[in-house]
C-alpha cells in the first residue's frame, strides 16, 4: 500500500473536552434562564442529547423495540402537553423516501404559499444552523424564538425528571416535538413534515391524521436500520400509510412499488402513481424549475401532486381553475390526476429555493457545484447533473482549468460504491476531509456532533483516500498522464493517478487549498505552512493558483455540504 499523502493539522484534545464540559447556563428560575440564555447556549444544551458514540454503538448491537420506541415518542409529546390529536390542526403533509424528500417538501412548501397560506415545514439535517430545521414561511425560525421555544420545553420535559426515567428525548426527538409546538403556537394553516430515517417506526409518524402522504424515490441507505433490500427500505416507508389518508408515490422499481402496494392496501391507504412531469406540461408552456438537475423533475412532480391533493382536501376555491382528466390504472395502482399547474403552482416550482441541493456558486474563477448526494443511486443523479452543469458553465478557451472533488461520507454507506460513481468526471484531485468546518468546532455548537469520535472521523477519511486511489491504479494505462502540459480543452492533469488525492483535518483547510486565495468571499486568514507540506499540495497549488478557472464539487454528505456553505455563505450562519 501506498504512504498515505495525508495533510492532518495538530488537532487539540480540548476539541472535545470542551464540549463535554459544557454543562448549560447557570440555574436560576426558569423563566429568567429562558429569557437571558442565549441562541448558542440553547443549541449546546440540545447537543447534550445527541447520542454518544460508544453508546450509539451499543444500542445498535442491542437495539430494542422499535414499536416501544414511537410509543415513548407518545409519552414525550403528552409531557409537553400535547396530546397526538392535537396534532391533526396542523394538517400536514408527510413525506417520506430515500432521495429527493427534502426537495419534493421544498417544492410543495413554496407552492403552497404561493396561495397565500401560512406555512410550517420541518426538515433534517440542517446545514448551517440548526434552526432551519424549523421553518416559518419559508423561513428558519429566528434564533429569539428558537431559544424561548427551547427552553420552554426543556424545562416542560424536566420536570417529569427522576431516578427511574430518562426526562430528555434524544436530539432529533426533541427537535421534532419542538417544531410541532412551534407550528401550534404560530398558527400556521398548514406543516410540511419530511421523515427522518425510515417511516414506520421515525418519530415524525405518531402523526395520525395527515391531509395526505408522499414517498419520493426509494434505494439503499441506513442499511443498519432498514434492511438491506429496497424491498425491506418500502416496507419501512410505507408505514407512514394511514387509513382513508391519499398518499402519492413517484414510479418505483417492480419490487418496492409492489410492497408499497400491499402496504397500502393493508392499511386502507389509497396509493396514487405520479404521472411524469411531461403529462402536465401537455398542452402548456414547459414547467421551470428553481432546482438544477433532471432528477428534481420526478420530486417537482410529486410535489404538484401532494399540493393539488391538499388544495382539494381543504376545499379551496382556486382549486376550480385545475382541468383534472379521469384517472388511468398502471402497474395496478392508479394514476394520479394529470391536470395543468396553476399559475401559482408554476411560480412556486420556478421559485423553490433549497440550499446544498445541485446548488451553484459562481466566485471569480472558482466554481463551487454543491450537492448533498450521499446514496448509489443519488451520487449517479448528481454526476449527470454535474457534466451537464459543466457544459452550461463552459469558459472562453484558453488556460488551463482544473477540476477538484471534495467528498466525505459518513454512517453505514459504502464509499468505494460512491466514489467509484464519481470516477467518470475525471477529477484532476480528490480532497478529503471530515464534517468539521474547523479545527476546534467548540465556538460553533451549530456543527457538533457527538455520535463519532474525531479518530473514526480522519480514519474514516484515510480510507476514502486509498479507495480513490486504488480506484486510479486500476483505470490507469501507462501513458494516462503522460502529457507534459494542459489537455486540448484546456484541462491539466496531475503528475501521475497515484498522486492525486490529499486529506485534510478540516472542511477551511480543504477550502483554503482548493481556493488559493481566489474566491473572492472565501479569504480565511493565512493558512498554516503545514497545507504545503507535501509535493502534492505545493505542485497542486502552483497549478490552482495559475488555472483560468477552477471547478470543485462537493458531494457524498449533506452535512459536508452545510460546513462549506457555512464558510462560502457567511451571511447564513447571521
Amino acid at each position: 500500500m501506498k504512504t498515505a499523502r495525508c495533510l492532518l493539522w495538530p488537532i487539540a484534545e480540548k476539541w472535545w473536552e470542551a464540549t463535554m464540559a459544557w454543562k448549560g447556563p447557570p440555574r436560576s428560575a426558569h423563566a429568567h434562564e429562558a429569557k437571558t440564555a442565549s441562541f448558542q447556549d440553547a443549541v449546546r444544551m440540545l447537543n447534550t442529547l445527541q447520542t454518544n458514540a460508544s453508546y450509539l454503538e451499543q444500542v445498535k448491537r442491542q437495539r430494542g423495540d422499535p414499536q416501544a420506541q414511537l410509543e415513548a415518542m407518545e409519552v414525550y409529546l403528552a409531557r409537553s402537553g400535547l396530546q397526538v390529536e392535537d396534532l391533526n390542526q396542523l394538517n400536514i403533509i408527510h413525506v417520506t423516501g430515500t432521495k429527493g424528500k427534502g426537495s419534493t417538501c421544498a417544492f410543495a412548501e413554496r407552492i403552497l404559499r404561493n396561495y397565500g397560506l401560512k406555512t410550517g415545514f420541518f426538515s433534517s439535517p440542517h446545514l448551517v444552523q440548526v434552526r432551519e430545521r424549523i421553518r416559518i414561511n419559508g423561513k428558519p425560525i429566528s434564533p429569539e424564538l428558537f431559544t424561548k421555544h427551547f427552553w420552554r420545553l426543556y424545562h416542560q420535559l424536566e420536570e417529569f425528571k427522576d431516578d427511574s426515567h430518562i426526562s430528555m428525548p434524544a436530539y432529533f426527538r426533541f427537535l421534532t416535538l419542538m417544531a410541532f409546538h412551534v407550528f401550534l403556537q404560530e398558527k400556521v394553516d398548514l406543516a410540511v413534515v419530511e421523515v427522518g430515517i425510515g417511516g414506520a417506526y421515525d418519530c415524525t409518524n405518531i402523526i395520525r391524521k395527515p391531509v395526505v402522504c408522499g414517498v419520493s424515490s426509494l434505494g439503499i441507505d441506513h442499511t443498519s436500520l432498514l434492511g438491506d433490500t429496497v424491498e425491506k427500505i418500502a416496507w419501512q416507508k410505507g408505514g407512514i400509510f394511514k387509513p382513508g389518508v391519499p398518499a402519492f408515490t413517484v414510479l418505483q422499481p417492480e419490487g418496492p412499488l409492489a410492497v408499497l402496494r400491499d402496504r397500502a392496501q393493508q392499511t386502507s391507504c389509497p396509493l396514487y402513481l405520479c404521472p411524469p412531469l411531461e403529462a402536465l406540461e401537455e398542452g402548456g408552456l414547459p414547467l421551470t424549475l428553481g432546482l438544477e438537475g433532471d432528477h428534481q423533475r420526478s420530486n417537482a412532480a410529486l410535489a404538484l401532486q401532494l399540493a393539488h391533493c391538499w388544495l382539494e382536501q381543504q376545499g379551496h376555491q382556486d382549486i376550480q381553475e385545475l382541468k383534472v382528466s379521469r384517472p388511468s390504472i398502471r402497474w395496478q395502482l392508479p394514476l394520479a390526476p394529470v391536470f395543468h399547474p396553476t399559475s401559482h403552482m408554476r411560480h412556486g416550482l420556478r421559485d423553490t429555493e433549497w440550499p446544498g441541493r445541485t446548488q451553484v456558486l459562481r466566485r471569480g474563477p472558482v466554481t463551487w457545484y454543491l450537492d448533498g448526494a450521499h446514496t448509489a443511486s443519488s451520487v449517479q443523479a448528481c454526476v449527470r447533473w454535474y457534466c451537464q452543469s459543466l457544459q452550461r458553465n463552459k469558459r472562453p478557451s484558453g488556460g488551463s482549468q482544473v477540476h477538484v472533488l471534495l467528498f466525505n461520507s459518513t454512517g453505514d454507506r459504502d464509499p468505494a460504491v460512491l466514489l467509484k460513481l464519481l470516477q467518470p468526471c475525471q477529477f484532476d484531485y480528490a480532497v478529503f476531509c471530515p464534517n468539521l468546518t474547523e479545527v476546534s468546532s467548540t465556538e460553533n455548537a451549530d456543527q457538533q456532533n457527538f455520535t463519532v469520535t474525531l479518530d473514526q472521523v480522519l480514519l474514516r477519511c484515510l480510507q476514502h483516500q486509498q479507495h480513490w486511489s486504488c480506484l486510479g491504479e486500476k483505470q490507469a494505462g501507462p501513458d494516462l498522464w503522460s502529457s507534459p502540459g494542459p489537455e486540448p480543452g484546456g484541462r491539466h492533469p496531475p503528475h501521475s493517478a497515484s498522486t492525486k488525492s490529499l486529506v485534510f483535518s478540516c472542511i477551511s483547510h480543504a477550502l483554503q487549498w482548493i481556493s488559493q486565495g481566489r474566491d473572492p468571499i472565501f479569504q480565511p486568514p493565512s493558512p498554516p505552512r503545514s497545507l504545503l507540506s507535501h509535493p502534492t499540495a505545493s505542485n497542486g497549488a502552483s497549478i490552482l493558483r495559475e488555472a483560468a478557472a477552477i471547478h470543485v464539487l462537493v458531494t457524498g454528505s449533506l452535512h459536508l455540504v452545510g460546513g462549506v456553505l457555512k464558510l462560502l455563505e457567511p451571511s447564513l450562519s447571521q
